[in-house]
C-alpha cells in the first residue's frame, strides 16, 4: 500500500514516540507545580518551548503551544483582530483552510468585523498588487497562508507582509502544510503570526503551535490559570510539546535535501500524469507549488470514485482537505479559482513523504490512468 495523503496527516516518527515517552511515563509532573516533579516537566516545557523558537528563528516567549493547527489559527486570527483592533475590518482570501475562514466569519457575525477577501490568480496566487488593492486605514490583520492545502501553491509572503508592514497591519500566515518543505524563518517572513500544527511533520495528532510576535497584543481564547504567558490557559501537554519540537528540529534539518529531490519527482510526476490522461487538469500554480504536492481534476469522472478505484490498486490519496471530508459540496478552494463546481468535484490530490521514490509514483501514475479509464468507460 502506498500512502500518498501527507497533508491530511503523517505517521510519527519514532524519534518522536521516544522523546516523548518519558513524559508519558515516569516524568509526569504539572509543569505549574513548584516541587521538583512540577520543576521537571516545567524545565522540558521550556526546552521544548527554546527548539520550537530556534527553528522559526523567534523568542522563546513568542511560542504558545496549543492542541494543533485549528486552535492555532483561531488564537492568531480571533486574539489579534480583538487584542487592539485599529479598525474592524480584516483581509484574508477565499483559499484559506477552514479554521481561518471560520474565525473571521465569527468575528464578522459577532464583533462586527468587515472583511474583504483577495482577489486570486486562476493558480492560486495573491499578487502584492492585489493585496494592496483591498487594504484600508482601518484593516486591523491580514490573513494569507503560507502553502495552500489543497492546491499546494506557495504565496509570496514575504513581499505580501512588506505592504502590511510599511501600514502597521498585523499580519499572520497559516503554515501548516509549509513546515518541513519551506523556509520557517519569521524574521524572512516578515509576518507577525505564524501557525503550526504537529501531525503534519511526524508528531502526534493534538499539538500545535501559534508564533504571535510579543509586541502584538492577543486576546486570549481560553482563560483559565495563567499559562503560556496568560495566552493560552490550561496545564501544557508536555509530553506533545516535546513531541512537536523533536519533529520541527528533524523536518527542518532533512528540508534542503529533501526538497530538491522530492520537488523533481512531483514535477516529474505530473508529467506522466497528463501523459497518461490527457484530459487531466493539473490545480494551483505548475511550478511554484509544496515540492510534495501534485493534485488534478479529471472531467468525465467523480473524485470520491477515483479514490476508491486507486485504494482498491493499493494507492491511498485524497480529494482535498481532511477537514471537509464527508462533504457533498465541491472544495471551497477550487471554485474560489474559478473551477467549475462539477469539475471542482472530480478533484484528487496526491500528497507525498520525504522518502517516495520515482519507482513508486511511475507506479501510482500508472494506477490512476487504469483508474480513470475504467471510470470514464464506464461513463460512457
Amino acid at each position: 500500500m502506498l500512502y500518498l495523503d501527507n497533508a491530511a496527516t503523517t505517521p510519527v516518527r519514532r524519534e518522536v514516540l521516544e522523546a516523548m515517552w518519558p513524559y508519558l511515563t515516569g516524568e509526569f509532573g504539572n509543569p505549574s507545580s513548584v516541587h521538583t516533579v512540577g520543576e521537571r516537566a516545567a524545565t522540558a516545557l521550556a526546552d521544548a518551548r527554546s527548539r520550537v523558537a530556534s527553528v522559526l528563528g523567534v523568542r522563546a516567549g513568542d511560542v504558545i503551544f496549543t492542541s494543533g493547527g485549528t486552535e492555532a489559527d483561531n488564537l492568531a486570527v480571533k486574539g489579534i483582530a480583538l487584542g487592539s483592533p485599529r479598525g474592524r475590518h480584516l483581509v484574508t482570501t477565499a483559499m484559506e483552510h477552514e479554521a481561518v475562514l471560520e474565525s473571521v466569519d465569527y468575528l464578522r457575525r459577532l464583533h462586527g468585523f468587515e472583511v474583504s477577501e483577495v482577489p486570486l490568480s486562476p493558480d492560486g496566487t495573491v499578487t502584492a498588487d492585489a493585496l494592496a488593492s483591498v487594504l484600508r486605514n482601518d484593516t486591523t490583520l491580514v490573513s494569507v497562508m503560507y502553502a495552500n492545502n489543497e492546491v499546494g501553491t506557495i504565496e509570496d509572503i514575504p513581499a505580501l507582509s512588506a505592504l502590511t508592514r510599511e501600514r502597521g497591519i498585523p499580519f499572520h500566515t497559516d503554515a501548516v502544510q509549509a513546515a518541513g518543505w519551506l523556509d520557517l524563518s519569521v524574521s524572512s517572513l516578515g509576518v507577525d503570526a505564524l501557525t503550526l500544527s504537529g501531525h503534519k511533520i511526524g508528531a502526534p495528532k493534538g499539538i500545535g503551535a501559534a508564533v504571535v510576535r510579543g509586541r502584538v497584543p492577543l486576546e486570549p481564547l481560553i482563560h483559565g490559570g495563567g499559562q503560556e504567558r496568560t495566552r493560552r490557559s490550561g496545564t501544557e501537554n508536555v509530553a506533545f510539546a516535546v513531541g512537536l519540537a523533536t519533529a520541527l528540529e528533524i523536518a527542518e534539518s532533512e528540508r534542503a535535501d529533501a526538497t530538491a529531490r522530492v520537488a523533481a519527482l512531483r514535477t516529474d510526476f505530473i508529467t506522466r500524469v497528463c501523459e497518461l490522461i490527457p484530459g487531466a487538469i493539473l490545480t494551483g500554480h505548475p511550478s511554484r507549488r509544496l515540492p510534495g504536492h501534485a493534485s488534478f481534476c479529471f472531467p468525465g469522472t467523480s473524485g470520491e470514485a477515483v479514490l476508491l478505484e486507486l485504494e482498491r490498486r493499493g494507492v491511498i490519496s485524497s480529494s482535498g482537505s481532511a477537514c471537509a471530508a464527508g462533504s457533498d459540496e465541491p472544495s471551497h478552494v477550487l471554485t474560489a479559482l474559478g473551477i467549475a463546481p462539477d469539475i471542482a468535484q472530480t478533484a484528487v490530490r496526491f500528497t507525498f513523504s520525504t522518502t517516495i521514490t520515482a519507482a513508486e509514483l511511475e507506479s501510482v501514475a500508472n494506477a490512476l490512468a487504469a483508474s480513470v479509464s475504467t471510470l470514464t468507460d464506464i461513463g460512457s
